[in-house]
């Protein structure tokens, strides 16, 4: 065998070793039983987008355009997306809210955001949607 036969068989030993498939890494899956009955009486995020929110004076300071699911897999965020002064999704300006922040669970069903104007909301950082 020459030298230049080895080096090249050796060389296609290390790129067929380098992409052979390897076994994924072992994941653990826990699966966590949940009450379905207590879910099912919850919000769901499809029928509250494009709902209007209200300040507890009643006025109407926004509507959510999206719910954004933070980025730490430990314990995530979930924030509300506010559109603020817009007219028919024109002209708007995009705000991030933690939902907990939400009254979803006010007496009269509509969505409250307790001591918020359009002025405040405006004083906030202008949420872009990442790529």
């Amino acid at each position: 065998m020459t030298k230049f036969c080895a080096a090249s068989t050796a060389a296609a030993t290390a790129v067929l070793i380098a992409t052979a498939p390897r076994p994924a890494p072992s994941q653990e899956v826990v699966l966590v039983p949940v009450d379905v009955k207590a879910v099912a009486q919850g919000y769901r995020t499809s029928e509250l987008t494009g709902e209007e929110v209200l300040n507890d004076a009643k006025e109407e300071i926004g509507e959510i355009d999206d719910f954004v699911i933070g980025g730490d897999t430990e314990a995530p965020d979930i924030f509300a997306v506010l559109e603020v002064g817009g007219f028919l999704g024109l002209g708007g300006y995009l705000v991030a809210v933690p939902i907990e922040s939400l009254g979803l669970d006010d007496p009269s069903g509509e969505i409250v955001l307790k001591g918020a104007t359009q002025e405040a909301l405006k004083e906030l950082p202008e949420f872009e949607y990442g790529s």
